[in-house]
């Protein structure tokens, strides 16, 4: 794994033609950090990056293998945007994977999750149907994933403090 040094910071990296890896050390044990991407109450609080000011509408997760979610954004529900897809490995606390369905070429995410020390290192991978669907979604990623890992920081702190 390598470069633990580099806590706090989100990187964001194209692997290949078809894959993106996006690397973050969480300040959290890893029960909290699968939590937050786990379940609905919390994933809204986190998830839609305050710079957009989109706020989540609705967020449905049925977390299991063959499980399926929906998360809309917008400000009402006539213009908002959906997110959703079926859940393919829910292994707690250390694996997520899930379809990317509302376009057609979505990727497939993969989410890993291990513990060292009281930190989570977390790994999101995603691989694309294609160079142009990846080329597409990348630009978005660069500026959205870092500000929402800090959300998530944040977040991680509050439950931290509460538990």
């Amino acid at each position: 794994m390598g470069d633990r040094a580099s806590n706090g910071r989100t990187a964001v990296e194209r692997r290949s033609e078809l894959e993106l890896v996006v690397t973050r050390t969480f300040n959290g044990p890893v029960r909290l950090v699968f939590d937050a991407w786990t379940k609905p109450e919390l994933f809204k609080l986190w998830w839609a990056p305050k710079s957009m000011g989109v706020p989540i509408l609705s967020c449905e997760m049925d977390v299991r293998t063959g499980g399926s979610y929906r998360i809309a954004f917008g400000h009402d529900a006539s213009d908002a945007m959906a997110f959703f897809g079926k859940y393919l490995d829910v292994s707690p606390p250390s694996r997520l994977v899930w379809t990317n369905d509302e376009g057609g070429d979505g990727a497939v995410t993969t989410v890993t999750f291990e513990e060292e020390d009281g930190t989570t290192l977390l790994v999101l991978q995603e691989l694309y149907p294609s160079k142009e669907a990846l080329d597409q979604s990348f630009v978005g990623m660069e500026d959205a994933m870092p500000e929402q890992f800090e959300q998530l920081d944040e977040l991680l702190i509050t439950l931290s403090a509460s538990v």
